[in-house]
């Protein structure tokens, strides 16, 4: 497969991984903070990342869309939250 073929395969393949997963919004971490707040009984997932240095990452579902948010602090998440620790969360795009 040429160079221009694989860029459209991985091209097709991260809008195939779009539609599969529904809208996924990118918010600042003070926005997802008001989220949490809101969907106080949800499910959060979160992945810690070391790659240049520590990030937090966030993904959660509220109203039928999935949000998402990076930061280099831990949010606060209300206890009420389920949370999952994972090992990566991999946003297509």
């Amino acid at each position: 497969m040429g160079g221009g073929a694989g860029a459209a395969a991985a091209a097709a393949a991260v809008a195939n991984a779009v539609k599969a997963s529904g809208a996924i919004v990118k918010v600042v971490p003070e926005e997802f903070q008001k989220l949490l707040e809101q969907n106080a009984q949800g499910l959060v997932v979160h992945a810690a990342t070391t790659f240049f240095s520590r990030r937090h990452k966030y993904i959660m579902g509220y109203k039928g869309l999935a949000f998402y948010t990076s930061a280099r602090e831990s949010l606060t998440v209300p206890r009420a939250c389920q949370v999952v620790e994972a090992k990566r969360i991999w946003i297509p795009g």
